[in-house]
């Protein structure tokens, strides 16, 4: 017999530029704690292959971030404290008290404010891969890099700014201070737009500087014990991300659990993108959970 999950989507908090748009894929009264999945500047889409798989047996929220997908949209930047709030008013508008939380990439540097601002809200926090470069040797070049990136994205538009982006997500190893002197990549070599369309809404650029800066508080972090996992990609090599998340957990002195595939592990390939593998992925996530 087949079952049919029970689905609450584009539930909303919020009004006005402030609206934040989510979903519930489950019965929240349930006796199985949810489990949100997030990730920054990805929307809820992102997560197509592994929400079914989850919420076999325990709820699932997900959501669009500040400024993409069915929210507004805008130009002014969006720290982590931002998202943080969000995030919070979700899982207040959820009602059920503490949920467990899978953030990745952008998403779980926004988990890492979340748990200063209101620590009482997460159960258990799985941050896979968060790009920071706080505890880097090459901080400053990271630093110097995504402030150029942002400009040519500024002055040329989508395509030769998210060219610079996927050159340093890309990048594997330490950042060497000569990075910026080779010519920029080109947006076609990477199927991107060559032509500006005037848009300058794009999340990407709108995140990146604070969210590759965010100091996160590692008294706070200390505290949760067991209940703080710190994940990379097996396939993530020395790229920055995977090098971030391994820089923290050093200086937490703990060791990061290894998740299959890459950045983009979880992944179906719903933005047309290879597919890692999700069936791992989440097998993993399980695992973790409980």
């Amino acid at each position: 017999m087949t079952t049919t999950l029970q689905q609450s989507l584009g539930r909303t908090v919020g009004e006005g530029d402030d609206l934040i748009t989510y979903d519930v894929h489950g019965d929240l009264a349930s006796s199985t704690r949810p489990l949100f999945v997030f990730g920054s500047p990805m929307d809820a889409v992102g997560f197509g292959s592994i929400v079914p798989l989850l919420a076999v047996d325990r709820p699932v929220v997900t959501y669009d971030p500040r400024g993409t997908a069915r929210n507004p949209t805008g130009t002014t930047p969006t720290p982590p404290e931002l998202h943080a709030a969000d995030l919070h008013r979700v899982i207040e508008a959820l009602g059920v008290g503490p949920v467990d939380c899978f953030g990745t990439s952008g998403g779980a540097v926004n988990l890492f404010a979340l748990l200063a601002a209101h620590p009482d809200d997460v159960a258990t926090a799985i941050a896979h891969e968060p790009p920071s470069s706080t505890f880097l040797p090459d901080r400053d070049v990271l630093a110097a890099v995504t402030e150029h990136m942002v400009e040519t994205y500024h002055r040329d538009g989508f395509g030769p700014g998210m060219a610079e982006f996927i050159a340093i997500v890309k990048h594997d190893g330490k950042v060497p201070p000569s990075y910026l002197d080779a010519p920029a990549p080109d947006p076609a070599m990477f199927g991107l737009p060559v032509d500006d369309d005037g848009d300058r809404t794009n999340a990407i650029f709108r995140n990146s500087p604070t969210c590759q800066l965010y100091d996160a508080d590692l008294d706070v972090l200390r505290a949760l014990g067991d209940r703080l996992v710190l994940g990379v990609g097996a396939g993530s090599n020395q790229e920055w991300p995977a090098r971030g998340t391994r820089a923290l957990a050093a200086e937490l002195g703990v060791e990061p659990v290894v998740f299959p595939g890459s950045h983009n592990g979880f992944s179906g390939g719903e933005y047309g993108q290879p597919a890692g593998d999700p069936a791992g992925f989440v097998a993993v996530l399980r695992r973790l959970l409980g």
